[in-house]
């Protein structure tokens, strides 16, 4: 089976000798300044003392220089632009870990959970990534993504952690390095919003299983510097994207018809279907159909 070809989003950091550990944590932010010095305060105390990467995505509003000054120990990489997502690429090619800790700027990791994520890693090879139970505001509710992840019918084999899965959530997921560096890390081109589906894909079609642990714990306070409606612009596209980059033409036709109900219910997002034609030409010609296997468990849990 030919794995993914990588695809580079930014000028990688070298690999630093201090940053070797089991797992580092990687923070991807952008104009988020005084959420990022809340999650790095949080990160900072785990128990774990895991080394810590902050990857800036092109900020404007001096988190470059708060960081270095409240923080010094972590590892930053500023980026010139706003990469979206695949900033993530450039922190975990600048760690030296075997496991990369993926959170935004309002997320962080509970004590112990990055302890817990190594042992599973450790313990199942074909384990690709493994997403954490995730608590959101002060109330800690739970995000309702974890009841579905946990509701997953994709058979698992014998003693596998948690539950088998399709997905992951980018903000609140420990991956192995080497399988997420082979595998391209996340597409430039979506930028941000459902950026995970493309990336799961390709580490299925490459023979990993993904996983949720709801041992594992991320807590979540929104930050209210996002535009929703843009974000739901950019799910759209991607979802069509996604879809026609990956999935055989009959289920990506239904995708369509699906995303396009979708916009005719809210023309607002007619931007994001425009976005997706657009792209055409380069989705056609970068189309990878997955394995059998593979779609057979997507068409599963979307029965479900």
């Amino acid at each position: 089976m030919n794995r993914p070809t990588a695809r580079p989003a930014t000028r990688p950091a070298a690999p630093s000798r201090d940053m070797a550990a089991p797992v580092a944590v990687v923070v991807l932010t952008h104009n988020r300044r005084r959420e990022v010095l809340r999650t790095m305060a949080r990160l900072a105390a785990l128990p774990e003392a895991p080394p810590l990467c902050v990857v800036d995505n092109g900020s404007g509003d001096g988190t470059a220089v708060a960081l270095a000054r409240r923080f010094p120990q972590v590892r930053l990489v500023h980026l010139e632009h706003n990469a979206g997502a695949a900033g993530r690429n450039a922190g975990a090619q600048a760690v030296h870990a075997d496991y990369v800790a993926f959170c935004d700027d309002d997320t962080w990791w509970a004590p112990g959970s990055l302890a817990e994520a190594v042992r599973l890693l450790d313990e199942h090879a074909g384990l690709a990534v493994v997403t954490a139970r995730v608590l959101v505001g002060s109330r800690e509710r739970e995000d309702p993504t974890c009841a579905i992840m946990a509701a997953s019918p994709v058979p698992a084999p014998p003693g596998f952690p948690g539950t088998a899965v399709v997905g992951f959530l980018a903000g609140a997921c420990v991956m192995r390095r080497s399988a997420f560096l082979l595998a391209g890390g996340f597409e430039p081109r979506l930028l941000i919003g459902g950026e995970e589906a493309l990336l799961a894909l390709d580490l299925m079609a490459a023979g990993w299983w993904l996983g949720y642990a709801p041992a594992l714990v991320v807590h979540h306070h929104p930050s209210t510097h996002r535009d929703s409606l843009r974000r739901r612009q950019l799910l759209l596209r991607n979802a069509l994207w996604c879809a026609w980059l990956r999935r055989p033409a009959r289920s990506a036709w239904r995708e369509t018809r699906r995303r396009l109900r979708e916009a005719r219910r809210d023309p607002q997002l007619l931007r994001g279907v425009a976005e997706a034609i657009a792209g055409l030409p380069w989705t056609l010609a970068s189309r990878r159909v997955i394995p059998p296997t593979v779609e057979r468990q997507l068409q599963r849990v979307e029965a479900a």
